[in-house]
């Protein structure tokens, strides 16, 4: 059933996409509604999104900083913060943050990437005011106790061990990223290596909240039944009282050397089920690519590795049956770079050396025959399609331009996007896959289950 109504809904997709080809004004068919963009005189970006169709309202605070800004030492310190920031403000006490806005009728979360931090509640409109009141307080009066640290922290370890420590894929994926980079703090997870972990403080916290929040490294979307004139007023007399840091502007990253030779991590884990061959390459992201080179590697990863129709899934899976699954994606989004993923899964019996081999096939057919106007116009279908079905969710929306504004990028071109989408060419596909699609900027990893020993009998003297 799942799988028969995914198909129905891609048809759908790409139908609706087609039609909007059509239109002579690609970006005014393409766009969300009409937005609003202004600063606070502290320095904070403010975005409204409306949407009147119903009296409900997310408000999105995007900081920017995240994992890959921290410390040599205290790695995990961004996230560790971002739990924190639940805690006790002057105003509020300790845990009551999320416990209000869900008594206001609300939700509340946050989350921590590599290069940014943030904090969101859906609510009806008529408490907008409130969030926007507690936010702006956290982010100046936070108070850290002692005791709320260390039970916190304890909290992190457990969450490391839980979705890392037992997981042997993303035990691989991990020691895979510490590989590709080879410098660049990417290479460091974002929830922290757990020996950092436990030795982060109250006041590894506070220097680092000290550091980085604040009006001017912070952006403001408000997407929902609001006026850009209400969100405004409430903006100036909730955020605009807040002081600005001119030291909050994070500093320049270590960045990593050439890229020269492959690698190749092994985990072997009696933990881990089928046999898997994954493979990253380091590339460009939307940020650091030339013009249309960061479409050409989305277009790339959804023609190769993204669904069924996939080249690398109808290959592996469907005709030559080495594999029970296969797929990949491009990864752009990052401030300073960006990553291409494939993988494998074998099927029973099949030779993970035969698997590599006919993954490398794949991706090295299209690097140099490149690949058909056919499967190039489905694949800008497909991601236009699902760019404007975007625009129908408004938390969608504020994530979409939380997020580019956040890596830098322009409200024209967070909005252009489905208009260069549109201009990547053949050759543009093949130059990419032949450019970037090296081994020289990959580590291969390979994830096999590990049989555990068979113990031996010990004798039993009691017969003796």
């Amino acid at each position: 059933m799942v799988a028969s109504l995914r198909t129905g809904f891609s048809f759908c997709l790409m139908v609706i996409a087609s039609m909007f080809a059509l239109t002579k004004s690609p970006t005014a068919a393409y766009a969300a509604p009409s937005i609003t963009e202004f600063k606070l005189d502290n320095g904070m970006q403010v975005v409204v999104i409306p949407d009147s169709r119903s009296p409900v309202v997310t408000h999105m605070v995007w900081y920017k900083v995240g994992a890959a800004d921290e410390t040599k030492g205290v790695s995990g310190i961004a996230h560790f913060l971002e739990h924190l920031m639940f805690k006790s403000t002057e105003n509020i006490p300790s845990g009551e943050f999320s416990k209000i806005v869900s008594r206001l009728g609300g939700q509340d979360n946050a989350f921590t990437g590599h290069d940014v931090t943030s904090y969101f509640q859906r609510i009806s409109k008529d408490r907008l005011r409130k969030v926007m009141e507690m936010e702006a307080d956290r982010m100046v009066n936070l108070k850290l106790a002692d005791k709320e640290v260390l039970t916190e922290r304890d909290v992190i370890l457990e969450e490391r061990r839980s979705r890392i420590e037992n997981n042997p894929a993303a035990i691989l994926d991990e020691q895979m990223d510490a590989t590709l980079y080879l410098h660049h703090p990417y290479g460091v997870p974002v929830i922290g290596w757990e020996h950092e972990i436990a030795q982060l403080s109250r006041q590894n916290a506070i220097d680092f909240y000290k550091r980085y929040y604040a009006p001017n490294n912070a952006i403001l979307v408000v997407a929902g039944d609001v006026t850009p004139e209400e969100v405004k007023k409430n903006a100036i007399e909730t955020y605009g009282k807040l002081p600005a840091n001119p030291a909050a502007p994070r500093a320049v990253r270590a960045s990593d050397p050439p890229q020269r030779v492959a690698r190749r991590v092994l985990l072997e884990d009696p933990r881990a089920g089928k046999a898997s061959i994954h493979r990253d390459y380091l590339v460009p992201s939307y940020t650091t690519a030339a013009p249309l080179e960061a479409e050409a590697l989305d277009l790339l990863a959804k023609i190769a590795a993204d669904g069924p129709t996939s080249r690398l899934y109808k290959k592996l899976v469907m005709e030559e049956k080495v594999a029970s699954s296969a797929g990949g994606s491009y990864m752009g989004s990052g401030l300073d770079s960006g990553k291409f993923s494939v993988y494998a899964v074998s099927a029973d019996g099949t030779d993970l050396d035969k698997l590599e081999a006919s993954l490398d096939s794949v991706l090295a057919d299209i690097a140099t025959n490149g690949v058909s106007q056919a499967e190039l116009d489905r694949a800008k279908n497909g991601y236009v399609a699902e760019y404007i079905y975007e625009n129908d969710n408004q938390a969608s929306l504020a994530r979409r331009y939380g997020w580019g504004l956040a890596l830098g990028r322009s409200i024209e071109q967070i909005e252009g996007w489905p208009d260069e989408i549109r201009k990547v060419t053949l050759d543009d596909v093949k130059k990419a896959a032949s450019t970037y699609i090296d081994a020289r900027r990959s580590v291969t990893g390979i994830l096999k289950p590990l049989k555990a020993p068979i113990a031996e009998a010990t004798p039993d003297k009691s017969r003796s």
